[in-house]
């Protein structure tokens, strides 16, 4: 096989649950379902954080958000940096150097000045901060006006009401447009383009190429066109067994932000319809995809071409009483969808190994041919496209700083249980094997105090080898038991801590 070419499809803020792939009877989106049957689906792959831009940054760089440190969005940044330091390392560097035609279309929001042009993508120029689909975007409205199309309308929105009394944030509205003048469809008819642009350079002299399509969606506000803003019968809805969350023995800050979210002040039968939005949004969008993959087929570019599906991170849509995402390290928003599909692959198969939106950057340079070591938090996922026994990390460090306001978390997750690190406020213990919507806190049940303890040393040795330094509050905080340095870092009293 030559160098293979890699397509990497990424949606915004993406519950798994709304696949057919990963086991919702309703769905309608067989385009990413067949990505899955025809190569490998990823049951336990979660984002490294719950947050555009420190999790876009993350894939760039293949490094966990703390060591690349661009930790929140510009739009609602507290203080942290939010560009990428020049000379940090960055994968289409690396496939530019192995010589890749790259590009990018759609969603940028890896960081603020530095834009997808800064880092060697080509594609059109859109706002990289939008957390909605830029209607306002020049090339959009050329778009528009070349294939006489009708401007952006909307009606019918969707919102609660804020605590001050104020109008809620936006959440959904109907769309007077046809779907051929979608931001979604848009951005499909530009990959498309590319892909014919590329398939002839690859006949010419055989150049790969990289292309990452981004979706804006099905982020929040859900804008779409009838047929999809009415795909769905709330009556197929089901509202989330943890919409009966009492924020009892949680940390406060969850009320806080499910009251910013209005979510009291809408009707059940409102949540239900977002939903069922939602899960529209998701079905247009696989539309979209689907019409890539039929460029794909159409310009004879499917033997040689690896193809990823994945998101950024999750969304609440009601769990939790919550919507968005936010400072809570629930599954609804740090377990997504991962397929990988590889040329020569055998098809279906499915692994239950942790894995991270992070080690998409080791497995591209992989793809590649680079090394995938320069991706230093990262691990190629090539391994597990076969039944192979791989021998792989049986349990997941994700992490979260901050968005409104500085927040910084930790989390550990295993096959059954869950453990997040709060240190301003109560810590958070979940056995999702009896609880799989993490309602019962039990950080604080003496029947689970050995796993309490055997999980804040494990998480606290993986922060030590990280270097993450967030695991200086547990030495003094918790029971992690024994250490071999001394943790006032005075260098002055040798008997200020056992040491092992």
């Amino acid at each position: 096989m030559t160098t293979p070419n890699i397509l990497f499809l990424m949606t915004d803020q993406h519950r798994v649950d709304t696949l057919g792939a990963y086991g919702n009877a309703c769905a309608k989106t067989p385009v990413i379902d067949e990505i899955a049957r025809t190569g490998t689906r990823f049951d336990r792959w979660y984002t490294p954080t719950a947050i555009c831009t420190p999790a876009r940054a993350s894939l760039l760089t293949g490094m966990a958000p703390f060591r690349h440190r661009v930790l929140a969005n510009h739009e609602r940044n507290v203080g942290y940096i939010e560009d990428l330091e020049e000379g940090m390392f960055t994968f289409p560097e690396a496939l530019q150097e192995a010589g890749y035609s790259t590009a990018l279309v759609g969603k940028w929001h890896a960081g603020y000045e530095r834009t997808a042009r800064s880092f060697g993508f080509d594609g059109p120029e859109l706002p990289g901060q939008a957390w909605h689909n830029p209607v306002e975007a020049q090339d959009y409205l050329d778009y528009l006006a070349e294939n006489d199309l009708p401007p952006y309308e909307i009606s019918e929105r969707i919102r609660g009401t804020l605590p001050n009394g104020g109008p809620g944030n936006l959440l959904a509205a109907r769309l007077h447009q046809p779907l051929e003048a979608t931001f979604e469809h848009y951005l499909a008819t530009r990959a498309i383009e590319l892909l014919e642009r590329f398939a002839a350079e690859r006949e010419n002299d055989d150049t790969p190429f990289y292309l990452q399509l981004n979706f804006f969606g099905p982020h929040l506000p859900y804008i779409l066109p009838d047929e999809y803003f009415d795909m769905f019968d709330v009556a197929d809805v089901d509202l989330p067994a943890s919409i009966s969350e009492t924020f009892e023995g949680k940390p406060p800050v969850q009320a806080n932000y499910s009251a910013h979210w209005a979510f009291d002040t809408m009707p059940l039968e409102t949540s239900r319809k977002l939903i069922a939005i939602y899960w529209g949004y998701v079905a247009m969008i696989d539309r979209e995809m689907g019409r890539v993959m039929d460029a794909m087929e159409r310009l004879g570019l499917v033997e040689d071409t690896a193809v990823f599906v994945t998101a950024d991170h999750g969304e609440f849509t009601g769990s939790h009483r919550l919507h968005d995402k936010g400072p809570a390290m629930y599954e609804d928003i740090y377990r997504t969808a991962g397929i990988l599909r590889v040329p020569g692959q055998e098809p279906g198969i499915v692994r239950e190994e942790f894995v991270s939106l992070l080690d998409c950057t080791a497995t591209i340079l992989d793809l590649a041919g680079a090394d995938p070591a320069r991706a230093v938090d990262s691990r190629s996922l090539l391994p597990l496209t076969t039944r192979d026994e791989v021998p792989w990390q049986d349990d997941i460090v994700c992490e979260y700083h901050g968005h409104h306001f500085p927040y910084p978390q930790r989390m550990l997750r295993n096959d059954r249980y869950k453990l997040v690190v709060n240190p301003e406020s109560v810590n958070e213990l979940y056995d999702l094997a009896s609880d799989p919507d993490e309602v019962r806190n039990r950080y604080e049940d003496p029947d689970l105090l050995e796993v309490r303890r055997r999980m804040s040393r494990r998480l606290y040795e993986l922060l030590v080898a990280r270097g993450d330094n967030f695991f200086h509050w547990m030495t003094s905080m918790y029971d992690i038991g024994e250490v071999s340095y001394d943790p006032m870092m005075s260098g002055l009293d040798e008997a200020s801590y056992p040491t092992s």
